[in-house]
């Protein structure tokens, strides 16, 4: 058998119906995650079509979108509005229709999707895995080829168990070198996105290997693969000791990245391809309308630049060791005055390790607001959002105009970059609060 590709394996592993000119594959789904956003619609579907739901055992759902982040008042959760609690009620009403295991708002295993699916053991390497979000490929950390799916698609594969798939290509992405002081993975993945560009991994599945990879923890390899699809890749994924690429395997594409230099990066402009090192120029060539947005200058310096809001959570950097590192900058330190913090754990589980650390109290002594788990000011469509013209450091993965709240402007960054933002109530370098 010719060498193949991790990716290879995997897709050959589940087809039901190869490819053809005329028709897509056929793929089975080891794994199906929902929440309360995409699957109201496919759960319609399924009534007006007399369905049921194929494989109730192989599908998990969540509620972590629409769900506040604040504490119950009086029993009761305070929604941001009527229609995010129709969505958490519809879940339920769904789930219970139709025998499907959910981690409800309030429960001990609820959290964010793509944090609770590898925390609970429900990923596993080889496996396929589909949810109706596109950082589903979060989970390819684990060697599990796993992507995001529409609303449509979720439909289909609660009544079948099945995808219908044109096969990506494959990518390898080869990165080396010891991370410096102050660099983390979040780093890591916005380099390589502003290598490729926000398209440059269009219609492939990404591999990440090489020796800085190896290194990684799980948690940073999550963080490496959640962002794969800002660089427009279907899928990322990392090998295991169970499945990886056969040597000699040949990919359609190839990029090589040396982070042995590498700084804190941090985004200027509108997509995450525009992430330069935090003591970096705005690039000369910057086109203007994203400049506008952000009130930033060609050639102008990013540090010194006034913040409002730090966000410290979401799917790429809501993990214990995300809030361990954003309190090792807070500890026995004060947030500049009037600079909001938002610190939210990913998963119930995470809240409780996070606490029983302490660093729950890191936090609050810092100044810092410490939050319910959930997608919080990642998707700002819960109640925690920017203002129009507010400038924040978030951790989460996208920096559109408007992702975190109408006219709200984002700069990505990770969790050591956002809290010595925090610190300084302007962008900062944390290398130097490290020191």
């Amino acid at each position: 058998m010719p060498s193949r590709t991790l990716f290879d394996k995997i897709w050959d592993a589940h087809l039901v119906r190869p490819e053809t000119e005329e028709a897509p594959a056929i793929l089975y789904v080891d794994l199906h995650l929902v929440h309360e956003v995409t699957s109201p619609q496919a759960f319609t579907v399924l009534r007006e079509r007399g369905l049921r739901v194929r494989r109730p055992d192989r599908t998990v759902a969540t509620m972590d979108h629409s769900t506040p982040t604040l504490p119950r008042v009086n029993g009761r959760f305070p929604f941001a509005h009527g229609d995010a609690e129709a969505q958490v009620d519809t879940l339920a009403r769904n789930c219970g229709d139709y025998g499907i295991e959910l981690h409800a708002l309030g429960s001990e295993k609820q959290g964010i999707v793509h944090v609770i699916g590898p925390e609970l053991g429900l990923t596993k390497a080889g496996m396929t895995v589909v949810c109706g979000d596109s950082h589903t490929s979060t989970h390819g950390a684990f060697g599990a080829l796993a992507f995001g799916i529409g609303t449509s698609e979720v439909a289909h594969v609660l009544a079948t168990q099945c995808l219908l798939q044109r096969k990506p290509k494959a990518m390898l992405i080869s990165i080396d070198g010891a991370l410096p002081a102050g660099v983390s993975a979040k780093d890591v993945i916005l380099a390589v996105i502003a290598r490729l560009g926000v398209g440059g991994g269009a219609g492939h599945v990404i591999e990440y290997a090489g020796s800085t990879v190896r290194g990684m923890s799980i948690e940073e390899r999550m963080t490496v693969c959640n962002m794969s699809i800002e660089a427009g890749a279907r899928a990322g994924m990392i090998g295991s000791a169970e499945w990886g690429t056969d040597p000699g395997a040949r990919f359609d594409k190839e990029a090589a990245l040396d982070v042995s230099r590498l700084a804190p990066m941090i985004t200027w402009g509108t997509d995450p391809g525009t992430a330069i090192p935090v003591d970096a120029r705005v690039p000369d060539d910057a086109p203007e309308k994203p400049l506008q947005y952000m009130g930033v200058k060609r050639g102008a310096p990013l540090l010194g630049t006034k913040i409002d809001v730090v966000f410290v959570g979401s799917c790429t950097n809501g993990r214990l060791s995300d809030l361990r590192a954003a309190a090792s900058v807070l500890r026995g330190r004060r947030i500049a005055e009037g600079v909001r913090t938002l610190i939210v754990p990913g998963s119930q589980q995470v809240k409780h390790a996070a606490e029983q650390e302490g660093l729950d109290r890191v936090f609050r002594e810092a100044g810092a607001e410490w939050r319910e788990p959930g997608c919080s000011m990642c998707i700002a469509m819960n109640g925690d959002s920017l203002t129009p013209g507010q400038a924040a450091v978030s951790t989460s993965n996208r920096n559109f105009e408007g992702r975190q709240g109408r006219g709200g402007r984002t700069f990505l960054a990770s969790p050591l970059t956002a809290a010595a933002a925090a610190l300084k109530g302007a962008i900062a370098d944390p290398r130097e609060v490290l020191r």
